[in-house]
């Protein structure tokens, strides 16, 4: 049974995890990337490599796509949440508190803090009968 989320529990999930995908067209293509990353009231933080695709792409604002999901095969559950914003290089005065709340897997320098205002969240969750409850 596939449930759709309100807002608040969309953003309650998102908050229990640090790695989403995000998602962007750089040269007429869609370019879907694996990034850590924390949430800071509607925004998410994220940090990049400064020469990296990301950090040549946010000179100016840029319009994303970000993914995070979930799937529990022994519970039977998953959910999905999607939203939309703008990601931007962070203020000087912001880019402390990125520093220390996000921390990239990744390795390598990824020291250019990120900023991705959500401007729209939708999730959905679903919930299969157990195979045991068919017999």
């Amino acid at each position: 049974m596939i449930r759709e989320l309100d807002e608040q529990q969309s953003y309650d999930l998102l908050s229990t995890t640090t790695i989403g995908r995000i998602g962007f067209v750089h040269n007429g293509r869609v370019q879907i990337n694996p990034v850590n990353f924390a949430v800071s009231g509607h925004d998410l933080l994220l940090r990049t490599s400064p020469d990296g695709l990301l950090a040549g792409l946010t000179l100016v604002p840029l319009a994303v796509s970000f993914e995070v999901d979930y799937h529990d095969p022994l519970g039977n559950t998953a959910w999905s949440v999607l939203l939309h914003g703008t990601l931007t290089r962070a203020t000087e005065e912001d880019a402390p508190d990125i520093a220390a709340r996000v921390h990239p897997w990744a390795g390598e320098d990824r020291s250019l803090p990120l900023v991705l205002h959500i401007e729209s969240i939708s999730g959905r969750s679903v919930r299969r009968e157990s195979e045991r409850g068919k017999l």
